[in-house]
């Protein structure tokens, strides 16, 4: 089991550095995509967990790591260059966890300000229940809008799909906590392709004891069977009960071993 704080640290060491105040992240991929009707992403190196149904763990895990260091001025530059082409409202970093790096993400938010877009910071919330200020420093930002992205509804689940200790389950619950406290806008997410209805509902009721609004708000989240994702379950003995196909069919767990294994 991993320790996500610890990790933060480590991963921190190796995907990031400063530069005469200037704070660098390392970055593989910026793309455009059709998530939130259209969004350009900056897909960033480096997350704290390790989710078995997640692939982007697997670029700083290897020998030699992909991608380049980049200032926050550059990936603003490709975001909004990509945003402006397409015609997109959003703009994001994902690919990893935007919150390792936190003085970089600040810097790319100053610069995103300027634009008329709205930032959408996908994050497990780890770091942001760890620390309240990363809340109240997000609460500056009137084009930011987080997504807490839960990993299962229960402290067994988030250990069995993240590998992670269970206990950090509950620093998700309290990154909500910070940010309805604090004012910033944002909506929990759930990975709910290895749970039932019933664990979900249970969860929704947890949720409402923060917040009844935010519980209504809860979004359903599914996984996406990409080649990368489909070697990660069939490595851990994983089967989901509902999954998207690359093709955008929701699929269940007889279809998926059918299919699959």
């Amino acid at each position: 089991m991993i320790n996500p704080l610890k990790l933060s640290v480590e991963v921190n060491r190796i995907v990031c550095r400063e530069e005469h105040g200037i704070f660098l992240r390392r970055y593989w991929r910026f793309r455009g995509g059709k998530w939130y009707g259209g969004i350009a992403t900056a897909d960033c190196v480096g997350c704290n967990l390790r989710c078995k149904f997640c692939g982007p763990v697997l670029y700083m895990t290897k020998n030699k790591l992909i991608g380049e260091f980049k200032t926050p001025e550059e990936v603003a530059k490709r975001l909004v260059n990509i945003a402006f082409k397409k015609n997109y409202r959003y703009v994001r970093v994902s690919g990893g966890e935007p919150t390792i790096c936190i003085e970089h993400l600040f810097q790319l938010l100053e610069i995103i300000g300027d634009y008329p877009f709205v930032f959408i910071l996908e994050t497990n919330g780890i770091l942001i229940g760890h620390d309240k200020s990363i809340a109240k420093r997000l609460s500056n930002y009137e084009n930011v809008h987080v997504r807490v992205s839960l990993k299962g509804t229960n402290r067994e689940e988030f250990q069995r799909l993240s590998m992670a200790y269970g206990e950090f389950f509950d620093y998700q619950l309290r990154a909500l906590e910070n940010l309805l406290n604090y004012g910033v806008s944002f909506h929990p997410a759930v990975v709910a392709s290895f749970t039932s209805s019933e664990n979900i509902n249970k969860l929704k009721k947890v949720l409402a004891e923060i917040d009844k609004e935010m519980a209504e708000n809860l979004e359903i989240e599914y996984i996406v069977l990409y080649p990368h994702v489909i070697e990660s379950l069939k490595r851990h003995g994983l089967v989901p009960t509902k999954a998207y196909t690359v093709d955008w069919e929701l699929i269940d767990s007889n279809e998926f071993i059918a299919r699959y294994l």
